[in-house]
């Protein structure tokens, strides 16, 4: 097992591995890699998030405003919806996280969160879309008045386990915000799929799931116990993975990395942290099958590259960290097919990295193993 202050240690030290070409390779363990590549499609404009339909369809949302969806392998040229006013992007902000409801091939529901303006505010929202035959309209807004700017917008949504949305939202450059219960800026938030209050939420009447957070942009459960983490923006470097507790306390702006309050014990300290290095974490995923399984990948802008985390088998503590993908530049996005492939999304045409003419794109990790 890895105390945690051996962890940055672990991090500078570990092998630099990375897919290159579509035949098998060998990683550093002397493992073949477990999957082919394959570009799914370029050309975009900072792909945000995917779902993947179960009749093979691929949603996804792109920064500037627009859904697409791809099918039979092909990108449709007409977007499903194209956001118009109130919607505004720029920075950091625009059309970010998507999900699709658990019910969609019945009820056709795509949850997307968004930044717009309102009496010269920025601010962000989630709406519930209705989709027929690829194309969507706005069928209602869930939650709105969520904390916005030109960079801190969390922006991530996710369907737990218990069938209820999950949202991150940043603190837009007010880290006071984030501890304070009754601003949703700076949080983890749960709802509803219909916009309602659970009414198991740890705060009875309010969205707020766990708080002190800055600019968390990834959620992922593991499917061994159940458990939520969030991938988080340090202030400069301390990047954070937080294993998250209804009602808990993250501690920003009062504590990041290690740092403890022996006055206010109740601060949770990061599960993980990039101590002086810079992550920008993003998107994660956690493996469910394959010879990867059970292992957490989380993308890293700054970092340009996939963290590989490596799991105990109690889940409790971290046994390696492995660096991946590092060729593909800023990546704003991992996740799962439900045939095992991997799909990751570049974000080169973001403002902070360097594009070439085919970016950004999504790739696709395809199985090249039998269980």
């Amino acid at each position: 097992m890895i105390d945690k202050r051996f962890l940055q240690y672990l991090l500078l030290m570990t092998t630099l591995t990375a897919c290159k070409a579509e035949t098998p390779h060998v990683d550093s363990v002397g493992q073949e890699f477990p999957y082919e590549l394959e570009t799914l499609a370029e050309g975009l404009e900072v792909p945000w998030e995917m779902e993947i339909v179960d009749d093979g369809r691929i949603f996804f949302t792109e920064r500037p405003g627009v859904v697409r969806v791809m099918l039979d392998g092909k990108l449709l040229p007409e977007p499903v919806i194209h956001l118009e006013e109130p919607f505004r992007t720029g920075g950091e902000g625009g059309l970010l996280g998507l999900a699709l409801d658990p019910e969609f091939l019945t009820n056709g529901f795509i949850y997307v969160y968004h930044t717009y303006e309102s009496n010269g505010e920025v601010l962000n929202r989630v709406l519930r879309l209705k989709e027929a035959n690829n194309v969507a309209i706005i069928d209602r807004v869930l939650l709105d008045g969520l904390a916005g700017a030109q960079n801190h917008n969390g922006g991530r949504i996710k369907i737990g386990p218990d069938g209820h949305l999950y949202i991150t939202a940043g603190d837009r450059y007010q880290p006071e915000m984030a501890q304070e219960e009754n601003s949703l800026g700076g949080k983890i938030l749960r709802i509803a799929r219909d916009g309602s209050i659970p009414h198991d939420n740890p705060f009875p009447g309010s969205p707020v799931y766990s708080y002190g957070h800055r600019n968390p942009q990834g959620l992922a459960w593991d499917p061994m116990n159940g458990k939520l983490y969030a991938s988080e923006h340090g202030q400069s470097a301390h990047d954070e993975i937080n294993r998250i507790e209804p009602g808990a306390n993250y501690g920003w702006p009062l504590i990041e990395g290690d740092v403890t309050l022996a006055e206010r014990p109740e601060l949770k300290t990061p599960w993980i942290h990039s101590g002086s290095e810079t992550w920008a974490p993003s998107g994660m995923t956690f493996v469910s099958k394959g010879p990867w399984k059970g292992q957490l990948l989380v993308a890293n802008l700054r970092g340009n590259q996939v963290l590989k985390i490596n799991l105990s088998s109690d889940r409790q503590e971290v046994e390696g960290i492995e660096l991946k993908f590092r060729e593909w530049g800023r990546i704003r996005n991992v996740s799962e097919g439900p045939d095992g492939s991997l799909y990751i999304m570049t974000n080169n045409r973001d403002g902070r990295g360097r594009a070439s003419p085919a970016d950004d794109k999504i790739y696709r990790l395809m199985p090249i193993w039998k269980e």
